[in-house]
């Protein structure tokens, strides 16, 4: 998903019709009012019609939000760490809790860094097994379990081939 960046300080006060505010950061009306509904992105202010307004600044806090959902938070933890409007008049608990928010975004960004490290151990180990498959004559059917296990080796097969044949 594209990440929509806060434009320059002379921009950065400007308001932005809801509709602009999508446009901008890549989202749709529906998530923009969903997000307000659970607490998430509040509107920077109404106007007397009620149309919603938002500053290019807030493209931040959207983009955090879409950061957490893609490390696997759902959207109560997300709400829940990046609610600091009820401490912000103590500072000691306002930096507390954005650091309590850095430190789980950083634990899941390492958990996902690791899982990505496996992922691609395992496709090292296929494409190492495909050399042995280049000079092997048995071709994967049906018949033969799809090589499995091997007919050269009579090992199993790294489960990145497998679940390609």
């Amino acid at each position: 998903m594209p990440t929509a960046t806060a434009t320059p300080m002379n921009d950065a006060h400007e308001l932005l019709k809801i509709g602009d505010f999508a446009r901008v950061a890549g989202t749709n009306l529906r998530t923009l009012r969903y997000y307000e509904e659970l607490g998430l992105l509040e509107p920077a202010s109404r106007s007397q019609g009620g149309f919603r307004y938002y500053r290019r600044t807030q493209l931040n806090r959207l983009n955090m939000i879409r950061d957490l959902q893609g490390l696997g938070l759902n959207l109560d933890r997300i709400r829940e760490l990046m609610s600091t409007r009820e401490v912000v008049d103590d500072r000691e608990k306002f930096l507390a809790r954005v650091r309590q928010a850095l430190h789980e975004q950083d634990r899941l960004l390492s958990e996902r860094v690791r899982a990505l490290e496996e992922q691609r151990a395992g496709i090292a180990k296929a494409l190492a097994k495909l050399h042995d498959c280049e000079s092997c004559r048995h071709a994967p059917q049906s018949e033969n379990n799809f090589c499995e296990p091997c007919a050269t080796t009579g090992l199993t097969l790294p489960a990145t081939i497998s679940a390609l044949f």
